[in-house]
C-alpha cells in the first residue's frame, strides 16, 4: 500500500467529514422530524359526530365572522360563559411558588409576596391546577400546546431562537374568525407565532435575560389604558421578568419575591377592574393566569423534570366555590377548555381534555355536551391515525341505536379499547337523555356518563400524546450508513498512520525505546475507554449521570500515569551511570509532581458541581461556597481569575524577544487581562446582573481587543518571527532537554516557535472569554482546567517516548470531557447557561447569543483542542522524522496528524455509536427525556471538535507556509 502523503491524508480527512456531516444530517432530519398535523381548521363540522361531516370548512369561510359566531353558538348547544379573555403569561413561574406542593403551602416569602392571589384562591374567587408541560420546556413549544392542544415536535427547543408563524389550528385563529379583536403586550414570541392577529401589540424581546425590569415595565405601562378600554376581547399579557429573575440568580434569587409581588399586584388591577366592568353590565371576563414552564434550582428550564414541567393555570372568575384540593392537569387541557368556554370549534389537532371544574357549574346537560364535542374531535384524530379502528365504519344511527344495560370492560387492544370506551361513553349519554325529565333520571345516571366520558379521554388523549411519528426508515438507514462509512474511513486513515510511524521499518523502529513497541497498559486504558463510552449509553440512568464516567475515567488514567511514571524513576536508579540517573530522576520527580497536581485538580474539579439528574441536591464545593455567602465567592473569583491572567501573562513576557509584534502582542493580553479584572470587580455581581450601558460597553471593548490580538497574532506572527535559533522559547528548562535533538532534525523550528506563541494567545484569549461569561462560580474550575492543561502539557513533554503520542491526544480529549461536565454542565438542556449568552450585548441577536452559548456550554471541550496548538510547539517529535526522506509533508503529518485525526476518530465511533442507540430506543419510555437530549449534546460535541480540529489544522499550515515562503524568499520586517 502506497504510503499517506500530507494531500492524500488532508483530501481524504475532509471526505470523511463531509460525508459524516452529511449522514448526520439525514438521520436528524429523519429521526426529528415536525410531528404532523392534519390539515386544516376546525369548523362547523366539529360539531357532528365525527361520521356525519354534513358542513366542512368551505362554508364556514364563505360566512362573515357574526353570522359564524352566530353559527357556532346554535351548532355547539353551549352559551359562552364569558365575553373576554384576559390571559396572563407569567414566564418561568412554577406552580409550587402559588399553590405549593405535595399538598404543602408555597413558600412562606412566595406566599406572602403574591397575598392577593392567596386571597382569591382562600375565597374561591380562582381555581388553580398544577399543569404539566411536555419537555422541551421552552417558551415558543409550550405556547403553540396551550393554544392548540397540540403536542409539538422535540426539535422545537430549536425553532424557540428562530419562531416561525403557527399555520396548525389554534384558538387565537378561531377567535379571529368569529370577529374578535386582540391586542398583545410582552414576549414577542406570540408577534412571530401569530403575525397580523392583533389589533394593537406592544413587542419585548424574551431573550435578553439580563433586563428583569423594564422588560416587565414595558407590558404594565400599556395596562390601565388597555382595561379601561372596551374595543378588545382578547388581552394577552406575557410577563418575562420572572423567568430573567431565574436565569440570573436561581429560584432562590433575592429578586424573586419582589418580582412575585409585582405580579400579584397586576392581578390585583386586572380583577378590581374586571369586578367594576362586570358591576357596570360590560360583560362577563375570564382571567387566566398561566405559566409556560418552571425552572431548576439554577433558574434555567428545557428538560423534563418536575420542577421545569410543573407550570401555573389559574382561573379567576369561574365560579365562586372553594375547593379542598388542587388537580393536576396537562398544559394541553387548556386549548379544549378555553374553546367550549367561548363557543368556537377545539383546534383540529388537539389532544387535550377539558379541565372539570371549569364545567361544574354548568347544567348537567350542557357539561355534557361539552364532553361530546371534546370527545367527537379526539375520535378524528383517532381515526386518522388508526386506520383499523372498528367504530371508524359505523352508520351515525349506530352511535345511538346501541344500548347496554351496564358497563362493558374495555380490556382489548388498543383499536378495540378506545372504541370500547367511547361507546360505552355514548351509551351511557344516550341513555341519560332518555330519561331526563323523568323521575327515573338520577344525578348517578349523569355521574356514570360523565365519568365514562372522562375515561375516554383521558385513554385517548394519552395514546394521542405518546403517539410517535412515523420515521422514514430509508432515510435513517441512510443517514446510519454514511456515518458508519465516515467512521471507516476515519479510522482506517488513524491505523495507517499508526501502522507507518510505529511499524515502519527497521531504521525507524531502532529510534523507538522498547516501550513504543510493546502493548502497555495505558494504551489498553484508552481503548477500553471508548468501550465503556459506548456500553454505557445504552442506559439511560447513565446518560443522566455521565459524569461520575468521566470523573473515574480520567482519574483512573491518571493514577496509571503516577504508576508509569514511578516505575520509569525505579528503573532509571537501577541501570544508569551516576550522572545520567541524577538528570533523568530530576526530570521524573518532575513528572511525578504534574502526575499529582493533575490528581489534586482533578479531584476538586469532579466534587465542584454534582451534576446529572437524580442528586443535584446533594453537597458540592459550589453550594458549600454559595451557602457561605456571596462575599466568599466574590473573593475566590477575583483570586482565581487573577492567577489565570497571571500564568497567561507570565507565559508570553518569558518570550526572549524584544520585536515589536511581540510587545504587541504582550501589551494586547495584558489591557484585555486588566479589563476582564475590572468588569468581575465593578460590574460582575452575584446576586444581581446588571444592564448598565458601562458594562456592555467594557465587555465590548474586550471582546474587540480579544480578536484583534488572537486573530492578528495568528496571522503576523509567522511573518516577523526571526530566522535563528530559538529566541522564542521561555528560557527555564521547559522544553530545553528536547531542544538539541529538535534542532538536529527538524529543518524548520521557527515553526515551533510560532505555534508555542500562538497556542498561548489561543489559550489565554479562550481563558479570558470565560472569565467573562462564564458562572462567577465556574471561574475557579477555569484556573483548574488551565493547571490540568499546562500539567499534562508539561508531563508528555518531559516523558519523551513513554507514552505514544496517540495515547497523550486521547488523553487530553477525554479530560476536555470530563471538564465539560465539572462546569456544571450535564445531558439536560435545564444546564445550559443562557444568562452569559447575553454578556456584552446590548440587543437580542440570535446569532451573537447563539455563538456565546455555545461558547460558554462547550468551553472545556474546545479548551483542550486549542490548547493542542500549544502541545504541537512542545513535544517532543524528533524521533519520528527520517531525515534523508522527510519532505515538507511529511514535517506537517508529523506534527499535526494525531492532533488533528485522533478527535475526530473518537468522535465518530461515539457519534455513530450513539446514533444506533438512540435508534434502538426510539420507543423507550425516556427516549423524549433522556436520550433525545443526549443525542443534541452528542451533535454539538461533533460540531465543537470540527471547529477545534480546523482551527489546529488552519493554523499549523498557514504558520508552516508563510514560513517556507519565507525561506525561499526572504521577508524583510
Amino acid at each position: 500500500m502506497a504510503p499517506l502523503t500530507c494531500t492524500k491524508l488532508s483530501l481524504i480527512t475532509i471526505a470523511g467529514v463531509v460525508t459524516q456531516i452529511i449522514g448526520l444530517s439525514f438521520f436528524v432530519f429523519g429521526f426529528f422530524p415536525v410531528k404532523p398535523a392534519l390539515p386544516g381548521t376546525s369548523g362547523s363540522e366539529s360539531f357532528y359526530v365525527p361520521a356525519c361531516d354534513f358542513f366542512s370548512n368551505q362554508s364556514d369561510t364563505t360566512l362573515p365572522s357574526d353570522q359564524l359566531k352566530s353559527l357556532y353558538q346554535e351548532l355547539s348547544g353551549i352559551p359562552p360563559s364569558f365575553d373576554r379573555l384576559i390571559l396572563m403569561i407569567v414566564d418561568g413561574l412554577p406552580a409550587e411558588f402559588v399553590l405549593g406542593k405535595d399538598g404543602k403551602p408555597p413558600n412562606k416569602q412566595f406566599k406572602e409576596a403574591m397575598s392577593y392571589t392567596q386571597s382569591l384562591l382562600a375565597s374561591g374567587s380562582a381555581i388553580g391546577h398544577h399543569a404539566k408541560a411536555a419537555p422541551p420546556t421552552v417558551t415558543m413549544p409550550r405556547l403553540k400546546a396551550m393554544v392548540s392542544g397540540a403536542i409539538g415536535g422535540f426539535l422545537d427547543v430549536a425553532f424557540n431562537f428562530n419562531t416561525q408563524a403557527m399555520t396548525d389550528d389554534n384558538l387565537l385563529g378561531q377567535f379571529f374568525k368569529i370577529g374578535w379583536k386582540m391586542v398583545m403586550l410582552g414576549d414577542e414570541t406570540w408577534l412571530k407565532l401569530f403575525p397580523g392577529l392583533f389589533k394593537r401589540h406592544d413587542g419585548v424581546s424574551s431573550f435578553y435575560v439580563k433586563d428583569t425590569v423594564q422588560v416587565d415595565q414595558n407590558v404594565s405601562r400599556h395596562l390601565g389604558d388597555e382595561l379601561s378600554k372596551d374595543d378588545w376581547d382578547l388581552l394577552i399579557l406575557h410577563y418575562l421578568g420572572l423567568d430573567h429573575v431565574g436565569h440570573i440568580g436561581g429560584r432562590n434569587s433575592v429578586l424573586m419575591a419582589p418580582k412575585m409581588k409585582e405580579m400579584d399586584e397586576v392581578v390585583k388591577l386586572i380583577h378590581s377592574s374586571i369586578n367594576q366592568s362586570q358591576g357596570n353590565g360590560q360583560g362577563r371576563t375570564l382571567l387566566m393566569i398561566v405559566s409556560d414552564h418552571g425552572m431548576t434550582e439554577n433558574g434555567n428550564h428545557g428538560g423534563s423534570t418536575y420542577e421545569e414541567t410543573d407550570t401555573l393555570a389559574l382561573f379567576i372568575g369561574l365560579r365562586n366555590h372553594v375547593f379542598d384540593y388542587v388537580s393536576v392537569i396537562n398544559q394541553i387541557d387548556i386549548a379544549p377548555t378555553l374553546a367550549l368556554l367561548f363557543g368556537v370549534p377545539i383546534p383540529k389537532n388537539n389532544v387535550g381534555v377539558l379541565i372539570r371544574e371549569a364545567f361544574d357549574s354548568l347544567k348537567e346537560d350542557k357539561h355534557l355536551r361539552a364532553l361530546e364535542l371534546n370527545s367527537w374531535q379526539l375520535l378524528r384524530l383517532l381515526q386518522a391515525q388508526l386506520s383499523g379502528l372498528p367504530c371508524r365504519n359505523f352508520s351515525c344511527d349506530a352511535f345511538y341505536d346501541h344500548q347496554s344495560s351496564g358497563s362493558t370492560d374495555c380490556d382489548h387492544e388498543t383499536e378495540d379499547m378506545l372504541c370500547c370506551l367511547y361507546m360505552e361513553a355514548t351509551t351511557l349519554y344516550t341513555s341519560w337523555k332518555s330519561k331526563r325529565g323523568f323521575e327515573s333520571a338520577s344525578n348517578k345516571d349523569y355521574s356514570s356518563a360523565a365519568a365514562a366520558y372522562y375515561k375516554f379521554l383521558k385513554s385517548a388523549s394519552e395514546w394521542l400524546s405518546r403517539r410517535s411519528t412515523d420515521k422514514p426508515v430509508k432515510l435513517l438507514a441512510l443517514g446510519l450508513a454514511t456515518m458508519f462509512i465516515s467512521t471507516v474511513i476515519l479510522s482506517s486513515l488513524m491505523f495507517c498512520r499508526l501502522r507507518e510511524i510505529y511499524h515502519g521499518g527497521k531504521q525507524q523502529s531502532l529510534n523507538l525505546n522498547d516501550s513504543m513497541n510493546g502493548w502497555s497498559l495505558d494504551e489498553t486504558f484508552i481503548l477500553c475507554v471508548i468501550l465503556i463510552l459506548v456500553s454505557s449509553m445504552t442506559s439511560s440512568s447513565m446518560v443522566e449521570e455521565e459524569h461520575y464516567i468521566w470523573y473515574f475515567l480520567i482519574s483512573t488514567f491518571y493514577l496509571l500515569l503516577l504508576r508509569k511514571t514511578a516505575q520509569s524513576l525505579c528503573a532509571v536508579r537501577f541501570q544508569s551511570s551516576f550522572f545520567t540517573q541524577n538528570g533523568q530522576s530530576r526530570e521524573g520527580y518532575f513528572r511525578m509532581c504534574f502526575v499529582f497536581l493533575l490528581l489534586t485538580s482533578g479531584r476538586v474539579l469532579g466534587g465542584w458541581h454534582q451534576g446529572g439528574v437524580n442528586w443535584t441536591s446533594l453537597p458540592d464545593i459550589s453550594k458549600w461556597l454559595e451557602q457561605a455567602g456571596s462575599q466568599h465567592v466574590k473573593s475566590l473569583q477575583l483570586i482565581s481569575a487573577f492567577l489565570v491572567i497571571s500564568i497567561g501573562l507570565f507565559a508570553l513576557f518569558s518570550i526572549e524577544s524584544k520585536g515589536k509584534c511581540f510587545q504587541m502582542v504582550r501589551l494586547s493580553f495584558l489591557i484585555s487581562g486588566l479589563l476582564v479584572l475590572l468588569h468581575i470587580t465593578k460590574y460582575q455581581d452575584y446576586t444581581f446582573s446588571s444592564t448598565n450601558y458601562g458594562a456592555t460597553l467594557l465587555v465590548q471593548i474586550i471582546y474587540a481587543i480579544l480578536g484583534v490580538a488572537t486573530i492578528g497574532t495568528v496571522v503576523a506572527l509567522p511573518w516577523v518571527i526571526p530566522f535563528s535559533t530559538s529566541k522564542i522559547c521561555p528560557t527555564d528548562n521547559t522544553i530545553s532537554p528536547l531542544f538539541l535533538s529538535i534542532h538536529e532534525k527538524f529543518p524548520l523550528v521557527e515553526l515551533r516557535d510560532s505555534l508555542y506563541v500562538i497556542g498561548w494567545a489561543y489559550v489565554l484569549c479562550w481563558c479570558l472569554l470565560q472569565l467573562l461569561l462564564q458562572q462567577p462560580i465556574n471561574t475557579t474550575p477555569i484556573l483548574l482546567l488551565l493547571l490540568q492543561i499546562l500539567a499534562g502539557t508539561l508531563y508528555f513533554a518531559r516523558s519523551g517516548t513513554h507514552h505514544k503520542e496517540w495515547v497523550e491526544i486521547a488523553a487530553f480529549y477525554y479530560l476536555g470531557m470530563a471538564g465539560h461536565f465539572a462546569l456544571g454542565n450535564s445531558n439536560t438542556l435545564a444546564t445550559i447557561d443562557v444568562a452569559g449568552a447575553f454578556i456584552g450585548i446590548s440587543s437580542h441577536s440570535t446569532l451573537l447569543s447563539g455563538i456565546l452559548m455555545f461558547i460558554i456550554t462547550y468551553a472545556s471541550p474546545m479548551f483542550i483542542l486549542l490548547s493542542l496548538v500549544m502541545y504541537i510547539s512542545m513535544k517532543n517529535m524528533a524521533h519520528l522524522v527520517i531525515p534523508e526522506k522527510a519532505g515538507p509533508g511529511d514535517h506537517l503529518m508529523m506534527m499535526l496528524g494525531f492532533p488533528c485525526l485522533l478527535p475526530l476518530v473518537i468522535n465518530s465511533i461515539l457519534l455513530t455509536a450513539y446514533t444506533v442507540v438512540l435508534l434502538l430506543m426510539q420507543n423507550h419510555l425516556f427516549v423524549w427525556s433522556v436520550f433525545s437530549p443526549k443525542y443534541l449534546y452528542v451533535c454539538a460535541t461533533a460540531v465543537c471538535t470540527y471547529i477545534g480540529v480546523f482551527i489546529v489544522a488552519a493554523t499549523g499550515f498557514y504558520a508552516y507556509f508563510v514560513l517556507v515562503m519565507r525561506k525561499q524568499k526572504p521577508y524583510s520586517c
